[in-house]
């Protein structure tokens, strides 16, 4: 079902060695795998006559490379809120050497030391929202996990921490947008593969 309404369509960057390890990949600058980029150029097969007003990707070389390879790259603006989690001291670490050391540990409510917390992601996505909204066309994102799951969550009004319950694989394509009008934001389409 198509909507009249402008669409923010998110995409999750390929594989990389990583994020197939489960490793926090926040600010390191870890390249797309080999399965990564081909996931990336099977993107613009699915997003083939997509029509968008504005092309944003994060800084991070994972994204810019799946943007590229989605066939955007000529059109792309690196937007620095689009940024992964800062992952501060937990960088490089899977879930379950953190619960070693701190049982318990939820990134959503607990955040990271030297890092950032939710209400940090939070409003990196408030501004991305605000600017999507004020960009009145459709827009494309390529970005990673943990942000995008935050922002679909600040887009429906949730708090940050709400991200906690959306789940993205990678080479995902999602869709943020609207129900009736513009004053009723839904998630249209999620984790796509």
């Amino acid at each position: 079902m198509s909507s009249p309404y402008p669409e923010l369509t998110l995409v999750r960057h390929g594989e990389t060695e990583w994020s197939a390890t489960g490793k926090h990949t926040g600010r390191s600058d870890i390249p797309l795998t080999e399965a990564g980029a081909e996931a990336a150029r099977r993107v613009a097969d699915r997003l083939q006559g997509l029509s968008v007003a504005t092309v944003w990707t994060s800084p991070s070389q994972r994204a810019r490379t799946t943007c590229e390879l989605a066939g955007f790259g000529a059109r792309a603006v690196v937007r620095d809120d689009l940024a992964e989690w800062d992952y501060g001291a937990y960088e490089g670490l899977t879930t379950r050497q953190i619960l070693a050391d701190r049982p318990g540990w939820q990134l959503f409510r607990d955040g990271c030391p030297q890092g950032e917390a939710a209400a940090d992601v939070g409003a990196r996505a408030d501004r991305i929202i605000r600017e999507f909204r004020e960009a009145g066309g459709p827009v494309v994102a390529f970005s990673s996990s943990h942000f995008l799951r935050v922002l679909a969550a600040r887009w429906l009004g949730l708090p940050p921490e709400g991200g906690a319950n959306f789940v993205l694989d990678t080479a995902s394509i999602s869709v943020l947008g609207y129900e009736h009008d513009l004053t009723e934001p839904v998630i249209r389409r999620w984790n796509l593969k």
